[in-house]
């Protein structure tokens, strides 16, 4: 018997048949987002142990569609099948200690190799469908121009609900795109033990920062934005729905993942 190969399950002989190859993970997307602000008794309650509320911004909110091209070492984004996917997830203002972050409670994919590695970093993903508009070089009534006024839609769907809506009016462009993504991503990956008498003492437990190498943002523009969260049975996305919406963006990003910090450990 030889030695099972994968970097994720299922391991199998050639390492073939694994969810996910290893990293370094490279990630290219075109990103339609709204900036918002929501309740902050809400988002103070979707934090970990941890992380505190982040008083200064008060329910300041991210909601993010992600149009997404992945690759590792062997040319995975040759197969798009496999590789390319959809993305939409919800970041919330908060401390860690003294660091302003961003805490990601919600996040739906719609590929099972980005399920995959979303877990491993601590991204909580579930499977959803989400959707967003797409721009062309070719001009036409359909092709939807970086541009001022051009306007972008995206939705994320899950299980025969519609959870998200997003609509944005393209005004301006962003002379620093990556002053949109100021802060840090902390997650929790937690995974639990089924053995009786283990429920609660998960075996993996740990709050954790996201770590992004080469971080790129091209073409940020910023506009209107607006944003709905329909109450789902299911699911509590809808208790950020927002206060008030600050803007709409759109820009393309790309970063490489290699690593992480693991912050604090909580597993027994």
């Amino acid at each position: 018997m030889g030695m099972l190969k994968g970097f994720t399950v299922p391991k199998s002989p050639f390492g073939q048949a694994a969810l996910a190859p290893p990293p370094p993970w490279h990630y290219s997307s075109d990103v339609v987002g709204v900036e918002f602000w929501t309740d902050p008794r809400a988002a103070a309650a979707t934090l970990p142990i941890g992380l505190s509320p982040d008083p200064t911004s008060n329910g300041h909110a991210l909601m993010m569609f992600l149009d997404w091209q992945f690759t590792a070492q062997d040319d995975e984004y040759l197969d798009p099948a496999r590789y390319q996917y959809r993305e939409a997830f919800v970041l919330l203002d908060a401390m860690y200690r003294d660091t302003p972050v961003r805490w990601c409670p919600y996040i739906f994919v719609d590929n099972d190799a980005a399920l995959a590695r979303g877990w491993t970093q601590g991204f909580p993903k579930k499977i959803g469908s989400i959707f967003q508009t797409r721009t062309f070089a070719a001009a036409s009534p359909a092709a939807a121009p970086v541009a001022p006024g051009s306007r972008f839609g995206a939705s994320l769907s899950a299980h025969g609900q519609r959870l998200a809506e997003a609509r944005i009016t393209l005004q301006k462009p962003v002379e620093n795109g990556l002053s949109l993504l100021s802060r840090p991503t902390v997650l929790l990956r937690y995974f639990p033990r089924l053995a009786t008498g283990y429920h609660d003492k998960p075996a993996v437990n740990e709050l954790a920062m996201s770590i992004t190498d080469n971080l790129t943002v091209a073409e940020a523009w910023i506009g209107e934005g607006e944003l709905n969260l329909p109450e789902a049975e299911g699911e509590e996305l809808h208790a950020l729905a927002p206060n008030r919406v600050a803007s709409g963006f759109r820009f393309s990003l790309s970063y490489s993942v290699s690593d992480l910090k693991i912050l604090e450990d909580y597993a027994p």
